[in-house]
C-alpha cells in the first residue's frame, strides 16, 4: 500500500511508477518533482498495490518543513509495507487505512449525490453485484464490506463458537463399551481406552474460518486492526496466497456452495467470492485499474458541510444560493434571528476545507459580504412588495433599523495529536474579526456586516457525511451553536439598552431623537413601546459619542440594562441601568446589603448612603470663576486621564456644587445643581471663550447651575477635602490630584461651628 498527499512535491519517477502514465501531474522544479492534484484511491494493477492519495489538509504548514500528521515527512512513508517505515513506530499505519477508508467513502458518497462532472472524468466507481454480474466492488469497498460485515456479526460468530464446540472430546460410552475390552478388578469394569464423539464436518465454521483468514491476510498488507473471534482456525496468509495465485479459492466456494442457507452466511459466501474473484483476476494479469479520484477536493467538503449545517436548496429560494449576479454562496439556512426569538433570518457560510497559512483572500471575504448584501436586498424587496416572510424579518419600520445577518467561514482542521478523532469540535479562529461598516457606531445599518470565522474538526465532518447524513438534531444544534456564538460576539463589542419612553408614545419619543438614533436602535416584533439600543463600546473610539448620546436621550427614555437573548420587556421591570459604571452604588433605607439579579447572572450591589451628592470643584482664578458665572455651567474631566471622573451614580446626581480657590480653600461658595447635564468636547468649550490650556482635549462632563444657595449652611472646606485625601490615600496609597473634583455625600461634609 502507497501513500501520497495532495499538493504535495514528489520526485517525478516515484510518482509515475505508483501512478503510471494515466493520471495527470503538476511538474515542478524543471520536472523533477511532481504533484498530484487528487485525491483519493487508485489500484495499479501492474504493481498490483492501491495508492492512496490524502488531502493536503493532513500536512502541517507552519514556519518548518511541511510534515505529514504533523510530525512525518512525507517522502518517508511512501511504501507502508517495510518494517521500518517510521509510521508503524506508533502504529500510525493503522491510522492511514482508517482515514483513507472514510475519505474513500466520503468521495463515493458525494459522486452518488452530484453525479455530475466536478469529479474528474477518469473515475470509475465500482458497486457491489451478486455473483455472475459484471462490475463487481473495487479493492478497497470489499475490504471495507468485509470489515463491516465482522463488526455486525462478531456477537453472531462468538454464539456459534460456542454451540460448535460443546459437546466435543466427550466419552462415546456405547461405543467404547462395544469396542475396548475392559480390565476388570474387584469385579468392577475399567477402560484404559476411550472412543469419543466423533466431530462431523461442520460447514459453517469452514466459512467463518476462511472468512476471518482472509480478513488476517488483509490486515497484513492494508495495515487495519483485526481480533478474530476465539474458537475459529485461521489458515496462515501464505495459504489465502496460494489460493488466490492458483485460482483455488473461486472453486473452493462453488463447491460449498450448497451448504448455506442462512441469509448471514450466504451474505459472507458472496462477500469471500467477490474477494476472490477480484484477487485471482489481479494475480492472473487480467485486471484493470481502479480510481475513485477527485481533482478538486474543496467541493466535496464543500458539500460535507452543506449537508451538515444548510437547508435543502429547494427550501431556499433560488436567487439566495444562486445569486442573480452570478455568484453562488456555499452555505445558507433559515434559522432564529440574533435580536428577535420569534424570528428568522439567513446564515450564510463559506467553507475552506485547508488552512491558507496567509488567511482569507481580499477575494474570498469581498464575495462574502457580497452574498449578504444580496440576500438582504433580496427580503427588503419582498418587504416593499408587502408579499414577505413574516417569520423572516429584515428591517424595522418604526426604527428603520436592519437585523444583523450572521456571515462566517468555516475551515477544516485536523487535529495532529489525534489525527482520526471524530469528535465534534468547532472552535472559533480568534485571528479573524472582519468587518463591513458605511456608517460607525451603527449596528442595525443595512452596510454594517460582521464575518466570523470558525475551525471544525475535519474528521468529524467525514464521518458525519458518512454515517449521518440526515440527522436534523446534529444540524439544528450545530445551527444554534453559531447562533449563541455569534450572539457573544456581538455583546463583545456592542453593549445593548432597552429604550422606554418616559412620557407619551414611544412614535414621539423617537422621532425627537430619530437623528440621533438612526442605525442604533431597532424595535423587536413583540415589542409595542420598547426598542433595543446597541453602543459600539470597543476601546474608547465613540465613547464621547455614546455618553453624549446617552445624556441626550435620557429626558426622554428611561435606559434598562440588556442582554441579547432575553426578553425585552423583563428589562422593562427593573430599575432603569445606570449606563457607565457596573456594579453601581445605589439608594436604599436599609443599613443592610440586599442583592437582586440580573440577566446572565450579573449582580449590582446596592449600599446605603445618604441621599443628596455634593460636587467639590475648583476654579484656577478670576478668568475661570468669571466664565463659571456667566455661563450658569461647571465643567469635570471625562475619560481615563489624570483628575477625570467616571459617569458614576453619584457624579450623575450632584445636587450642590462647592465651588472654591485652588489656591485658597477657605474661599469659596455654594451654588444649587439643576438635572440637566451635557458633554461637550474640546470645540464646544472653545466656542464658549473657555479659558483654555495646553490641557484641554478630549471630553467634559458639564452641570448646569442654577444660582447661589445657603442650603449647605457653613462648610468647612478645607477639613472636609482633607480628610477625603487622607482616605484615598489610606486606600490607594495614591495622591489625589490637586485640583481634581472631589464628591461627599451632604451628611458627610464637615460643618465649621
Amino acid at each position: 500500500m502507497k501513500l501520497y498527499f495532495e499538493e504535495y512535491p514528489y520526485p517525478t519517477d516515484s510518482l509515475r511508477r505508483n501512478l503510471g502514465n494515466d493520471i495527470n501531474l503538476s511538474y515542478c522544479q524543471g520536472g523533477n518533482m511532481a504533484k498530484v492534484q487528487y485525491v483519493g484511491y487508485y489500484f495499479n494493477p501492474e504493481m498490483k498495490d492501491t495508492v492512496f492519495i490524502m488531502p493536503k489538509v493532513f500536512i502541517s504548514k507552519g514556519s518548518g518543513t511541511p510534515l505529514a500528521f504533523g510530525r512525518y515527512v512525507p517522502t518517508e512513508i511512501i511504501d507502508l509495507s517495510p518494517e521500518e517505515n517510521p509510521l508503524k513506530e506508533k502504529a500510525d499505519d493503522v491510522v492511514v487505512f482508517e482515514l483513507s477508508a472514510w475519505l474513500y467513502q466520503a468521495i463515493s458518497h458525494f459522486f452518488e449525490r452530484k453525479q455530475q462532472s466536478n469529479i474528474g472524468s477518469d473515475i470509475q466507481l465500482q458497486h457491489v453485484r451478486p455473483i455472475g454480474e459484471t462490475d463487481s466492488k473495487t479493492i478497497i469497498e470489499i475490504i471495507l464490506s468485509l470489515i463491516a460485515f465482522q463488526k455486525k456479526h462478531h456477537n453472531l460468530f462468538t454464539y456459534m463458537s460456542l454451540i460448535q464446540s460443546s459437546g466435543n472430546n466427550k466419552v462415546h460410552w456405547a461405543k467404547t463399551i462395544s469396542k475396548v475390552q475392559p480390565v476388570f478388578r474387584d469385579k468392577t469394569p475399567y477402560y484404559l481406552e476411550f472412543k469419543n464423539k466423533n466431530k462431523v464436518i461442520n460447514f459453517d465454521e469452514e466459512l467463518i474460518s476462511l472468512f476471518y483468514s482472509v480478513l488476517n491476510y488483509l490486515s497484513l498488507t492494508y495495515h487495519f486492526r483485526f481480533q478474530p473471534v476465539q474458537g475459529y482456525t485461521l489458515l496462515r496468509p501464505s495459504k489465502i496466497s496460494s489460493l488466490i495465485e492458483s485460482g483455488k479459492g473461486t472453486r473452493l466456494l462453488k463447491k460449498i456452495r450448497h451448504n448455506y442457507f442462512s441469509d448471514e452466511l450466504v451474505e459472507l459466501w458472496n462477500l469471500l467470492y467477490v474477494f476472490f474473484d477480484r484477487s485471482e483476476e489481479i494475480a492472473s494479469g487480467k485486471a484493470h485499474s481502479e480510481k475513485l479520484l477527485v481533482s478538486n477536493f474543496n467541493l466535496v467538503f464543500e458539500d460535507m458541510i452543506d449537508q451538515l449545517i444548510s437547508d435543502k436548496h429547494n427550501d431556499v429560494p433560488k436567487e439566495l444560493w444562486e445569486q442573480p449576479d452570478g455568484k453562488i454562496v456555499d452555505h445558507i439556512y433559515k434559522a432564529q434571528s440574533i435580536i428577535e426569538d420569534n424570528q428568522q433570518i439567513y446564515y450564510i457560510g463559506d467553507s475552506k476545507y485547508y488552512k491558507e497559512s496567509t488567511g482569507y483572500g481580499e477575494n474570498s471575504i469581498f464575495k462574502q459580504f457580497t452574498y449578504a448584501k444580496n440576500v438582504i436586498q433580496y427580503n427588503i424587496n419582498l418587504f416593499n412588495k408587502k408579499n414577505n416572510d413574516r417569520n423572516c424579518r429584515y428591517r424595522d419600520p418604526l426604527t428603520e433599523g436592519y437585523s444583523i445577518t450572521p456571515n462566517f467561514f468555516i475551515r477544516g482542521v485536523i487535529d495532529f495529536d489525534d489525527p482520526k478523532s471524530q469528535e465534534q469540535k468547532i472552535l472559533k479562529d480568534q485571528s479573524i474579526e472582519l468587518h463591513n461598516e458605511h456608517f460607525f457606531n451603527r449596528l442595525f445599518d443595512r452596510d454594517t456586516l460582521f464575518l466570523q470565522s470558525y475551525n471544525i474538526n475535519f474528521m468529524f465532518v467525514v464521518a458525519s457525511y458518512v454515517q449521518n447524513a440526515d440527522d436534523i438534531s446534529l444540524k439544528k444544534s450545530l445551527q444554534n451553536m453559531f447562533r449563541r456564538d455569534f450572539m457573544e460576539f456581538i455583546e463583545e463589542r456592542f453593549e445593548f439598552s432597552v429604550l422606554e419612553p418616559k412620557k407619551g408614545d414611544l412614535r414621539t419619543a423617537l422621532e425627537r431623537n430619530f437623528k440621533k438614533l438612526n442605525g442604533k436602535v431597532y424595535q423587536p416584533n413583540d415589542c409595542n413601546n420598547l426598542l433595543i439600543l446597541a453602543l459600539d463600546m470597543k476601546g474608547e473610539k465613540f465613547q464621547f459619542e455614546n455618553l453624549q448620546l446617552i445624556s441626550e436621550i435620557e429626558k426622554d427614555f428611561h435606559i434598562y440594562e440588556y442582554h441579547l437573548g432575553n426578553d425585552p420587556e423583563e428589562a422593562g421591570k427593573t430599575i432603569p441601568y445606570q449606563y457607565w459604571e457596573i456594579p453601581q452604588l445605589m439608594a436604599a433605607e436599609n443599613d443592610s446589603k440586599e442583592e437582586t439579579q440580573y440577566p446572565k447572572g450579573k449582580t449590582i450591589e446596592y449600599k446605603k448612603y445618604l441621599k443628596t451628592s455634593v460636587l467639590f470643584g475648583i476654579f484656577k482664578n478670576e478668568e475661570h470663576k468669571n466664565w463659571i458665572l456667566r455661563e450658569k455651567r461647571y465643567n469635570v474631566r471625562l475619560g481615563e486621564r489624570a483628575g477625570a471622573v467616571k459617569r458614576t451614580r453619584q457624579v450623575t446626581s450632584a445636587q450642590y456644587l462647592v465651588l472654591y480657590d485652588v489656591n485658597d480653600e477657605t474661599k469659596y461658595e455654594v451654588y444649587k445643581l439643576s438635572d440637566k447635564h451635557e458633554i461637550w468636547d474640546e470645540q464646544k468649550m472653545k466656542e464658549t471663550n473657555y479659558p483654555m490650556d495646553d490641557d484641554m482635549k478630549k471630553q467634559y462632563y458639564i452641570y448646569t447651575i442654577e444660582g447661589k444657595t445657603d442650603e449647605l449652611a457653613k462648610v468647612d472646606v478645607k477639613a472636609t477635602l482633607e480628610r477625603e485625601r487622607q482616605e484615598f490615600k489610606d486606600n490607594t496609597k495614591e495622591e489625589i490630584r490637586k485640583g481634581a473634583p472631589i464628591y461627599v455625600y451632604e451628611g458627610e461634609v464637615v460643618r465649621k461651628l
